[in-house]
């Protein structure tokens, strides 16, 4: 939808974390791993983000923790803007996950942007490529339109 309105993107995803990025770029490591360097590199050099978050256990998860524990601090996160869409399998479309990692970028001065997207029993909406369900895909239009006026 971005690319539709002629707007650039980047998209990171934590599958490409090196598997060992909690013992070779955290902490007394930070800026050792390369391979990390690259992914955070992404979020640094952002204005804008979209934080799409699957529930896990009524909340986000712990991975998606470790790499903003990751990013320099305190300012990656600070005075950018961000989106949140919420994913589940369950009824309530990650909402509880996503009041709490609200939280977590509240902390590091982000500013998150009002209008959350929940999407609930996910795997019976989404069929891989687009929404199978009208409603879910008139909530991302309004939701793209949002944040680019964010």
């Amino acid at each position: 939808m971005l690319e539709q309105r002629g707007q650039a993107y980047q998209i990171l995803d934590l599958a490409d974390l090196p598997a060992d990025f909690i013992e070779t770029a955290l902490y007394e490591n930070t800026g050792k791993n390369e391979q990390f360097n690259a992914l955070a590199s992404k979020i640094a050099t952002s204005d804008k983000i979209v934080f799409v978050v699957p529930e896990y256990n009524s909340s986000f998860p712990g991975v998606l923790k470790a790499f903003i524990d990751g990013l320099a601090y305190p300012n990656t996160l600070k005075d950018k803007k961000g989106a949140l869409i919420g994913l589940s399998s369950g009824m309530q479309g990650s909402g509880i996950a996503l009041s709490h990692f609200s939280d977590v970028l509240n902390y590091l001065g982000m500013h998150v942007m009002a209008m959350r997207m929940k999407l609930a029993h996910i795997e019976k909406n989404f069929d891989g490529q687009q929404f199978t369900n009208k409603f879910y895909q008139e909530l991302l239009e309004q939701h793209v339109e949002q944040f680019l006026k964010f």
